[in-house]
């Protein structure tokens, strides 16, 4: 079964959801699927060196204290799935394009679902920089990529053109707001939803799988 994820690695919920499907997936253990992460940017006209954390909530939120209501809710939901979210340590909103072109160099070595990994526990765990190449590069090396090849990548304009063109995709879809989850390209569920969620369209597609004619 094709799973395309459409996610932004500076999304909380897409962190959550992320841990949502994969409980969802371990209720059918005999279901086989392929994933794939598509590039979505929640914040496309963010400057590429990111923005001051604070500053980024105040334009935001209008205020601290709105801000820490509505990221009571995500750190509740998070808990709930085993994420201690810190966003105290987090100290730049970044831009995620280059986060999501190292995604693509990942998926071309197997390695995109550790890369993803990665980039969340990175930023929402221990705060870092996920817009700066040198932090970004030291998360590729933990997902298995060499660490050299990745900073070539990155200082390069390779995927970049795949990224834009596969976020302009999404939103010609309609999709505003991630993370969304698509199974064989035509069953959709937007949002962090409960395990529960998924399982019907699971079997839905899994159903239309077995009915598709066999290959000679």
């Amino acid at each position: 079964m094709q799973i395309d994820i459409i996610l932004d690695v500076a999304c909380p919920w897409c962190f959550i959801g992320k841990r949502r499907l994969e409980r969802a997936l371990m209720q059918r253990p005999d279901v086989i699927v392929s994933r794939s992460w598509r590039a979505f940017q929640l914040n496309p006209e963010m400057p590429r060196e990111g923005f001051p954390r604070e500053l980024y909530l105040l334009a935001r939120f209008g205020s601290s204290s709105v801000a820490e209501r509505s990221y009571a809710a995500v750190c509740a939901a998070g808990l709930g799935e085993g994420i201690a979210f810190a966003f105290d340590r987090i100290r730049r909103t970044p831009n995620t394009l280059q986060a999501h072109r190292l995604i693509h160099l990942a998926a071309a070595q197997g390695n995109s679902d550790e890369m993803v990994e990665g980039l969340f526990q990175g930023y929402f765990l221990e705060g870092l920089d996920i817009g700066d190449t040198a932090t970004l590069a030291a998360i590729a090396a933990r997902a298995g990529i060499d660490r050299r090849s990745a900073e070539r990548y990155l200082a390069g304009q390779a995927g970049i053109n795949e990224i834009l063109a596969e976020e302009r995709r999404a939103r010609r879809l309609g999709i505003r707001a991630v993370p969304c989850f698509v199974l064989e390209r035509g069953y959709a569920i937007s949002g962090a939803q409960e395990p529960e969620m998924f399982l019907p369209l699971f079997d839905i597609a899994a159903g239309i799988l077995n009915l598709a004619p066999e290959e000679d």
